[in-house]
């Protein structure tokens, strides 16, 4: 702070000691001025300027001290206050921009806010023409047609499914219910659901599940479930997706292991970040990069860890592992 108010009144100190040279000079040019005398009134102007310093410093920076530590947000402390007119300007006009920007962001989120609830009802709405749809794709007689129509069918569900949840992930706090859940209906639900492209594609599922209760929330469970399952189904092909269940130090531990594409090492630090979709096939126009990184912001605030080994051309394996029962607690407090 002192170099800075130094630096802000550089123009005062370069006028005080021009005025000291000008001093000298006048001394040097008329000789009936003593020398001493001249010394004298110098040293004196330098220790009067100097404590004239020290006390603007104390009281000028004073308020920029307070100014630097308050937060324009804060609705409990009051602004700085000001001693002096320019002070007061600075203070007034900060007052200002804060009942500005403080309507600004408050329209701003009542509009946000509107368009949320707007597209969920929309999301919701649309629900009933897909159900429609499928009961229309099951009497269809062709039965290639048929498939590629539930294929399709299906891509638009899970897209829909997607951003319902991802709308909702904000205010996830609020919606979680946890409780002691059994993994396999989970399971069991998400491939029911992915059946007719799997059958399309020719995989399989090996489920093996001795260590199935786990606490956490069925709901959002799901859904991580279904992104590392949409995952392992679309970027496979005619190979057996393993799934299967441990118990280490009372941890259960969830695989979902695949055998299709794998993941390109220089991608895996990445996987997880919004929109990132593959170095290795970016042109790869069906990839919205979000399914992943939803399931991560999902698994945090279900303090669930989970961790990926991939190799291209190789596979893919998830690990979800559950918290303990005797952090229950953490999770319902939350």
């Amino acid at each position: 702070m002192i170099i800075k108010f130094l630096k802000e009144r550089r123009s005062w100190i370069l006028f005080f000691i021009g005025l000291q040279l000008m001093i000298f000079l006048v001394g040097y040019m008329d000789a009936s001025i003593p020398t001493l005398s001249i010394v004298y009134v110098v040293f004196l102007s330098m220790v009067f300027f100097l404590l004239f310093l020290v006390i603007r410093y104390n009281r000028e920076t004073k308020f920029y001290r307070e100014w630097q530590d308050w937060d324009l947000m804060d609705e409990i402390n009051a602004a700085p206050e000001a001693r002096t007119p320019f002070e007061h300007i600075t203070v007034q006009q900060a007052q200002t921009q804060k009942n500005h920007y403080k309507i600004l962001f408050e329209t701003r989120l009542n509009q946000l806010e509107m368009e949320k609830d707007e597209l969920l009802s929309w999301m919701h709405e649309i629900k009933t023409p897909l159900t429609a749809m499928q009961l229309m794709i099951d009497r269809v007689e062709d039965k290639q047609l048929a498939s590629q129509l539930r294929y399709e069918w299906l891509r638009v569900h899970l897209l829909i499914d997607q951003q319902l949840h991802q709308r909702r992930i904000p205010s996830i706090k609020n919606d979680l219910f946890i409780e002691k859940t059994s993994l396999k209906p989970i399971i069991y639900q998400e491939i029911k659901a992915l059946q007719s492209w799997c059958m399309q594609k020719g995989i399989g599922f090996d489920v093996t599940l001795p260590e199935t209760d786990i606490y956490t929330d069925e709901k959002w469970l799901g859904f991580i479930l279904r992104q590392l399952l949409t995952n392992a189904v679309k970027y496979s092909e005619s190979a057996d997706i393993v799934i299967s269940s441990e118990k280490q130090q009372e941890q259960v531990i969830l695989t979902i292991r695949d055998f299709g594409r794998g993941i390109d090492q220089r991608d895996l630090p990445r996987i997880f970040d919004k929109g990132f979709t593959s170095t290795a096939d970016h042109n790869n126009s069906a990839s919205t990069g979000m399914g992943l990184y939803l399931a991560k912001k999902v698994t945090d605030s279900l303090n669930i860890r989970m961790q990926v080994i991939s190799r291209l051309h190789e596979g893919t394996r998830f690990t979800l592992t559950f918290p303990k029962q005797n952090e229950f607690n953490e999770l319902t407090s939350m």
